[in-house]
């Protein structure tokens, strides 16, 4: 659920380069110990080795370091494992959560053959999306700002083999334990569904969630506001400074990677899934969207409906016409098909909206000044990798503005309410990790303009994604043995 504040957006200011210098300089005057040297699988997931301080030097960033590329998900086969490392110096931040001081950098993929960028780096797509869009002249800045909803339990336990299979998740705040006795029970605990905004005792998150909040600006990371969210069981949302889309999904993985293990060191699990809680709301990532050109916001248009320009119309009709393909790399999961089902806010309906939170793009109306304009992408969810997910939405927008793809009339009613026959006439998302998949592979020349994506890219994803559905579509469900262990 969104809760804004808004803010003047501006043309981003042109940010100092960081030399390798600078990150020296900044371990010298932390007293570093540890580098720690990050980079992204093609899932989305942050990997990482270490050296001693000592082993950084300028010729770091100009040479790379080496690593094994055939153990990281989606990248190399065996008898083409070696990769490298390039860091980039303006990533550098001191690592909010380690005891030992610790300066960690993100780092690019290089072929050591060739000494050119990895396909495969899911930062190196994010990068030639950006390029891409100021070749195409339409604009010169993309701006994103994904609202990332997530659960904070105490215990989350799973594990499946050939003759049985569970999950068991608890939270102090779940609904479910009202009635519990193991030690004395001091109640307050969000109803289902009534998560969004009861303050504590039956809040119990709010300091937790504080901790995040200073860690993440610690690490480098502006926030505007935290809050319960609607689900019982400590679901939360944190939300970050919009910013461009290289720089934002680095966040995101930033974001992660500080909620996760701040949450670990006060006794709690954080869980970025889709639908981990049944008859709940499940945790979407909301993306908000604009192009800027010459520091003017293109989405704005004084005398446009809703405020809005014929580019902005074009775009969310690139993206709704792409949504199936788009969804291959927002909702990446079987899980994800879990939360995109009818009810629950679930934003499954293809069409946009100045309002209403059951359309698939949402023009959000706190504001009617000409930065605040700008379009609510809501199918995605954070179990995405977000370079790959920012960058397809930029694509399929782009291909709406350049061929002038009219979207379907905004649907500003309460599209649950309307009669069956007109319901039938809306396009909805695709129901299934499985079909999201085949639509990207039938619709993934959007994507490869420019170079932005590469084939092998798209086929290693798809290869990966599908073996995951494989994998579950081979394992009975506990409510399966509910329905058929009597047949």
């Amino acid at each position: 659920m969104t809760l804004t504040i808004e803010r003047p957006a501006t043309a981003a200011p042109p940010i100092p380069k960081t030399s390798a210098k600078d990150v020296l300089k900044l371990a010298k005057e932390t007293a570093t110990k540890i580098v720690d040297l990050r980079f992204v699988d093609l899932p989305g997931t942050w990997q990482h080795f270490s050296i001693p301080v000592e082993e950084l030097s300028e010729g770091l960033f100009s040479d790379g370091i080496g690593f094994d590329g055939s153990s990281i998900r989606g990248f190399q086969n065996i008898h083409e494992s070696d990769m490298l490392l390039m860091p980039d110096a303006s990533s550098a931040f001191i690592d909010p959560s380690l005891e030992v001081k610790t300066l960690d950098i993100i780092c690019d993929v290089i072929d050591p053959i060739t000494r050119k960028p990895y396909s495969r780096d899911p930062r190196y797509v994010g990068k030639k999306a950006e390029q891409y869009l100021s070749s195409t002249g339409i604009a010169d800045t993309s701006f994103w700002g994904p609202e990332i909803e997530f659960y904070i339990f105490n215990s989350l336990r799973f594990d499946q083999a050939q003759n049985f299979g569970y999950y068991y998740i608890d939270s102090e705040e779940g609904i479910w334990n009202s009635g519990s006795n193991g030690t004395p029970n001091l109640a307050h605990r969000p109803r289902y569904k009534e998560g969004y905004f009861p303050v504590p005792p039956a809040d119990k998150l709010q300091d937790l969630r504080s901790k995040m909040v200073r860690s993440l600006i610690d690490s480098g990371i502006a926030v505007e506001v935290h809050h319960h969210e609607v689900g019982t069981a400590g679901q939360t949302e944190i939300d970050m400074r919009f910013s461009t889309l290289v720089e934002m999904a680095d966040k995101v993985l930033k974001y992660k990677y500080v909620t996760k293990t701040v949450a670990q060191k006060n006794g709690y699990v954080v869980t970025f899934m889709p639908k981990p809680l049944f008859g709940d709301n499940g945790s979407g990532m909301h993306t908000h969207q604009s192009l800027w050109k010459n520091g003017s916001n293109l989405f704005y248009d004084k005398g446009g409906d809703m405020l809005l320009s014929d580019m902005a119309r074009y775009y969310i009709g690139g993206l709704l016409k792409h949504a199936p393909a788009i969804l291959a790399f927002a909702a990446p999961t079987t899980n994800s098909y879990r939360r995109l089902v009818p009810g629950y806010e679930a934003p499954i309906n293809l069409v946009y909206s100045i309002r209403n939170r059951s359309a698939c793009i949402r023009i959000p109306t706190y504001f009617d000044k000409p930065e605040a304009r700008r379009l609510e992408f809501r199918a995605p969810d954070p179990s995405c990798n977000p370079y790959l997910s920012f960058s397809a939405c930029l694509m399929a927008g782009l291909d709406g503005v350049m061929n002038k793809i009219e979207p379907p009339a905004p649907m500003n009613v309460d599209l649950y309410d309307l009669e069956d026959e007109e319901k039938a006439k809306i396009k909805q998302t695709p129901g299934s990790l499985e079909e999201v998949l085949a639509a990207l592979d039938a619709d993934r020349d959007f994507l490869m303009r420019g170079g932005v994506f590469t084939e092998d890219l798209i086929e290693a994803w798809l290869s990966l994604k599908r073996q995951s559905a494989k994998e579950v579509a081979l394992r009975p469900h506990p409510y399966e043995f509910y329905l058929y262990s009597d047949v």
